[in-house]
């Protein structure tokens, strides 16, 4: 076999010239949607990348993918800037200076947002959004800073139009934190998607329930266990972006490359082989490109070089990871045991298979040297993927497939539990919960705190009726995908693979629970 290949994957997938005259006629998207979807087709037409006969393979079935990010890295994928050092320090670069008023801070927040860069073009991430404004609103009036904040938020939602998009809260309960849950509750915005950090020592009861009461209003936020995150990365710690990426802050992530079990299971559907060699070769193809990816990205992009955010310190190359993606581990155990009466979430014997699949995952990708990466000893980081659009017969991550939940509300936490332990850079569930739960917000409490308590990482509510709805982590409105569907053009980009991921998957047929 040829070390090098000459990059037939390139060949076969290159843009030809009724691609970019369709995004130039489209008429489902947007101007700037249409400017996002040329500049990506412009990249690639580029050859920079080393493919091998194995990786061209796993790519051609489906077993690997790369999430769009193209054929040329000239940006990180997921940016987490450190906006507490920017809020403190202002920035040269922008001509901003150190805030001295609630103002003059959404100012200079607004301004460094479009700046920016990530995977879709906008900020994947907008900090610790309550501590970040809680000392500048002490001589203001509940009503006065609500104002305020009313406009900031509706501007986010504006003018962020991806909902790949993430602002976090907590774990601490300040005044900032109650009042943007308040102004938050108020609307049906799909930016920013807010998740709280839950710390069983720091974050009070009331803290909690408000925070679900706000998210059974507007499926927002979601609720991260801090308490098995926290000590992933050393300080300044880490943030939660796009979907539910748990990355480290003043730093973010390189690339993600994902391992879609569904499609390697073509391979073989003999559990010891597909185990013992075709999960490891497919593994090492995986790392080795995505090393390929980040080798050009710091060594020839020149990303860092001119990055102000690197320049002035809101960045920094060495708190940089790797994601190494996973998903559609349901499909892979179910086929693998091809026994209906024996399934993923439902049966031990499949669950054990799960477990065995992760374990073996988890042992080779560790196994593997990530370049540039010295903030994980130079390991990737494994994540739960949530999936694509086009992911038709592909559960996102380790959940259970959509339609085929437990019972049980209680089993299925227990089940998340198991799997949620293998994924540092992030992992989480989705439930529907029927509306009349807001009658007893403690149950909801505790039910939370229970789940933390047996290992689930991350999870999130919406209202079995409400308007707007999780597709795999991000937030769509229903009634902007029905405008979708009848060829109307939509402001948020996302809303095209939200709408598409949520017919082919079914999703109005989660269970709902607690009804």
């Amino acid at each position: 076999m040829k070390d090098i290949q000459t990059n037939t994957y390139y060949e076969k997938n290159k843009v030809d010239e009724k691609a970019i005259y369709d995004a130039v006629t489209s008429d489902k998207r947007t101007y700037v949607q249409k400017v996002l979807d040329l500049a990506h087709l412009a990249e690639n037409q580029l050859n920079v990348l080393p493919f091998d006969e194995k990786t061209i393979h796993y790519f051609e079935t489906g077993a690997i993918n790369d999430l769009f990010e193209g054929h040329a890295p000239y940006r990180c994928r997921y940016v987490m800037p450190d906006y507490n050092r920017y809020i403190k320090n202002g920035s040269k670069f922008l001509k901003i200076d150190p805030p001295k008023t609630l103002d003059e801070a959404i100012f200079a927040l607004m301004t460094i947002y479009h700046h920016v860069p990530s995977i879709t073009s906008f900020p994947v991430y907008l900090g610790d959004l309550d501590s970040l404004l809680d000392p500048f609103i002490k001589d203001l009036s509940d009503e006065e800073v609500k104002t305020k904040l009313r406009l900031f938020l509706t501007f986010l939602d504006r003018t962020i139009t991806d909902s790949f998009c993430h602002a976090n809260l907590g774990p601490k309960y300040l005044r900032a934190t109650r009042l943007i849950l308040e102004v938050e509750k108020e609307f049906q915005n799909t930016v920013p998607n807010f998740t709280i950090k839950y710390n069983s020592k720091i974050t009070s009861d009331e803290f909690l329930k408000q925070a679900i009461d706000c998210s059974l209003a507007c499926s927002n936020p979601a609720i991260c266990n801090d308490d098995c995150n926290k000590d992933n990365y050393e300080e300044p710690g880490y943030g939660i972006s796009s979907c539910y990426n748990i990355l480290p802050v003043r730093g973010g992530a390189y690339t993600l490359t994902r391992l879609t079990l569904t499609h390697l299971t073509k391979e073989t559907k003999d559990i010891e082989k597909f185990i013992n060699e075709v999960l490891p070769d497919c593994i090492d193809c995986i790392c080795r490109y995505e090393n390929e990816r980040v080798k050009f990205l710091v060594e020839k992009s020149n990303f860092f070089k001119t990055s102000f955010l690197a320049i002035e310190g809101l960045i920094d190359p060495n708190r940089f990871v790797i994601m190494f993606g996973v998903t559609g581990l349901a499909e892979c155990v179910n086929t693998l045991m091809n026994d209906k009466d024996k399934r993923y979430g439902h049966n031990k014997e499949a669950d054990e298979l799960g477990v065995r699949i992760m374990d073996k995952i988890k042992e080779v990708v560790n196994s593997k040297k990530a370049l540039y990466s010295p903030l994980t000893d130079n390991h990737f980081m494994l994540h739960a993927q949530v999936g694509l659009d086009s992911d038709v017969g592909t559960t996102s991550g380790v959940r259970v497939p959509v339609g085929d939940e437990p019972e049980s509300f209680t089993d299925h936490l227990k089940h998340s539990a198991i799997f949620h332990s293998y994924f540092p850079a992030g992992v989480g569930d989705i439930f529907p919960i029927a509306t009349n739960v807001t009658q007893n917000m403690d149950s909801m409490a505790d039910l939370v705190k229970g789940a933390f308590k047996q290992g689930v990482h991350y999870m999130s509510f919406y209202a079995g009726d409400a308007d707007v709805v999780r597709i795999t982590g991000y937030l769509v409105k229903i009634s902007e995908m029905k405008k979708y569907f009848n060829s109307e053009t939509v402001i948020k980009q996302t809303t095209a693979l939200g709408a598409d991921n949520y017919k082919s998957s079914h999703l109005e047929k989660r269970k709902v629970r607690l009804g």
